[in-house]
């Protein structure tokens, strides 16, 4: 079956709700607006149950099929969660929020998913149960963790678990899956250089940090080219270095550095750890500073079982009549935390040609809408099929 013909009707109304997220954004757990908004028309939809404050400011909606003989739980995740990016834009749905806005499309993925929990409550055509998530924190809070630590697969009953990410680049309203490894781990560190301050006239006299820094940079990038096997997956990227010294003719005593390190395997992951250690207590010893590291782990690699990954990309099929191989993404998504819980997969819809996400320029295509909302609807229902129907 296409892209549903309810969804046609109800794309303005959709559309609406979209843009009234994306102009009030809200960050990490701080969806309380976003959250209300949700549980007020999942209640409206005639959901049997909404549950609010899963995760602190999760939102979970149940919606029973006509029947409940097979005993499936499928369950539907959206997140809800913006970005501390200052909009540009110029859309007249705008972020009226200083320093937020709706770069990753978050305000899509909670508007899509619930048009579609409002055609399931309306025509129930499924023999099971479906479970409404909407998830806050994704963009670096690990929501998705803190929802499963709060009991969210237990309490209701959850036995499989799909996500969906609009993709800009990838043509409007198409469907791209691959099984296995598909987002990576996301691990951040922090570096101080501690050297011996002077005057930039007499470099002899002191440690130059930013020397002891500026060689760090080079030498990490060997983890990637020297350590690990080309045909494995690993980008190490500093991204901050700021010394302690705003003047031009002083050599500082310290400089600060920050960076990520993403892999797609848990070997490749320690490797990376293990060779950043070792080059940042090398190298400090060698130039006669001091090299601090902090490393943070943070979100895992996301892996789709494959059965589930057939099962989306069967939805995906028929309401697009293809399903595309995706690419290996090294960014990193907080659903890998739902998948290690219950198995289930993560799909990628098209967006078009868009700004890409997690850019100022950024806007959600809502001509895509009727797409996501069709492949959530034909995910429950071919998942918990009427028999006979």
């Amino acid at each position: 079956m296409p892209v549903r013909n309810r969804f046609a009707d109800t794309h303005d109304t959709i559309t609406a709700w979209r843009r009234d997220i994306h102009a009030h954004p809200e960050l990490l757990f701080d969806t309380h607006r976003t959250s209300a908004l949700v549980a007020e028309k999942l209640r409206e939809f005639g959901c049997e149950e909404v549950v609010e404050g899963i995760g602190r400011t999760g939102v979970v909606g149940v919606i029973a099929g006509r029947r409940s003989t097979s005993g499936r739980v499928v369950a539907l995740r959206a997140d809800m969660d913006a970005l501390p990016i200052q909009e540009a834009t110029g859309a007249a749905h705008s972020s009226t929020i200083p320093g937020a806005m709706h770069a990753c499309g978050h305000d899509g993925h909670s508007a899509m998913l619930l048009g579609a929990a409002q055609y399931l409550a309306q025509t129930r055509n499924f023999d099971g149960t479906a479970v409404i998530i909407f998830q806050p924190a994704e963009e670096g809070g690990g929501g998705g963790q803190v929802m499963c630590q709060d009991g969210l697969m237990e309490r209701f009953g959850i036995q499989e678990v799909y996500g969906l990410h609009n993709w800009p680049g990838q043509p409007a309203g198409s469907f791209a899956i691959r099984p296995g490894p598909f987002f990576a781990a996301t691990d951040e560190f922090g570096i101080t250089v501690e050297g011996r301050g002077g005057h930039a006239a007499k470099p002899h006299e002191g440690v130059d940090p930013v020397v002891i820094a500026a060689q760090l940079v080079g030498m990490v990038q060997t983890i990637a080219s020297r350590n690990a096997d080309p045909t494995e997956q690993v980008v190490v990227s500093v991204t901050s270095i700021e010394s302690s010294s705003k003047a031009v003719n002083v050599i500082p005593g310290s400089v600060q550095m920050k960076g990520t390190i993403r892999t797609l395997e848990p070997a490749m992951r320690d490797l990376a750890e293990t060779r950043l250690r070792a080059i940042c207590a090398g190298l400090g010893d060698a130039m006669g500073g001091s090299v601090d590291l902090r490393y943070q782990r943070n979100y895992p690699v996301m892996v789709n079982h494959a059965a589930h990954t057939e099962y989306a990309a069967a939805a995906a099929r028929a309401v697009s009549g293809a399903c595309a191989e995706a690419p290996l993404v090294m960014g990193g998504e907080d659903f890998a935390y739902m998948l290690q819980e219950r198995p289930g997969a993560y799909i990628l819809l098209g967006n078009g040609d868009t700004a890409p996400v997690h850019n100022a320029g950024y806007d959600f295509n809502d001509a895509i809408i009727p797409a996501g909302c069709s492949w959530w609807v034909e995910l429950v229902e071919q998942r918990m099929p009427v028999a006979g129907a």
